[in-house]
């Protein structure tokens, strides 16, 4: 697994001088798996693919799979006009939990691709604390106000810095480890 994960790193980490980012689809489901295919191909037989089987985490679980072709479809409809409206998105995406594996990771980078096209503006994730971060996404399912209250201040119009990408990118990784341990 620790594998996995460095080598879906490093090609995130390559997505910024890639072709590959600018011909992902923005802001469908069709983009996230293209994103995760990108991100997890070869690394995983599911990568890219829309799990079939129910997952949770925590003791939160994520939408059932049998009607997880209709809640993505729903997904896809959602109006991506306003900062509200994008998070309320990304919010219900974080709920339905498509993969098996790298949801996170993947939706991540797929939030600051319809951010960038529809306002101008990413997530600066180096500014975002991975606690409260969880925090949030988790209560997200009920009410994405806090969720979106806190990236809020980390939002930057620096969209084509290379920095602020490899740091969000170190720190979207950071968030999946199970330890308290730093970036580096």
């Amino acid at each position: 697994m620790e594998n996995a994960d460095e080598t879906s790193k490093e090609r995130a980490l390559a997505l910024f001088d890639s072709e590959e980012l600018g011909s992902f689809e923005v802001g469908t489901i069709h983009g996230l798996q293209q994103i995760h295919k990108y991100l997890f191909g070869g690394l995983y037989d599911f990568a890219g693919q829309i799990r079939t089987r129910n997952i949770s985490k925590d003791n939160f679980k994520f939408a059932n799979s049998l009607y997880l072709a209709e809640i993505l479809a729903k997904i896809d409809g959602m109006p991506e006009d306003t900062y509200e409206n994008i998070i309320e998105k990304y919010a219900e995406m974080n709920v339905a939990h498509p993969f098996l594996e790298g949801n996170g990771r993947s939706a991540r980078i797929w939030l600051d691709l319809i951010l960038k096209k529809n306002l101008g503006i990413c997530v600066d994730w180096a500014k975002v604390d991975k606690f409260d971060y969880f925090e949030a996404i988790v209560r997200s399912h009920v009410n994405a106000l806090e969720l979106r209250e806190l990236l809020r201040p980390a939002l930057t119009d620096k969209i084509n810095d290379r920095e602020v990408f490899m740091q969000g990118i170190r720190q979207s990784y950071y968030y999946e480890e199970p330890d308290n341990s730093k970036i580096v």
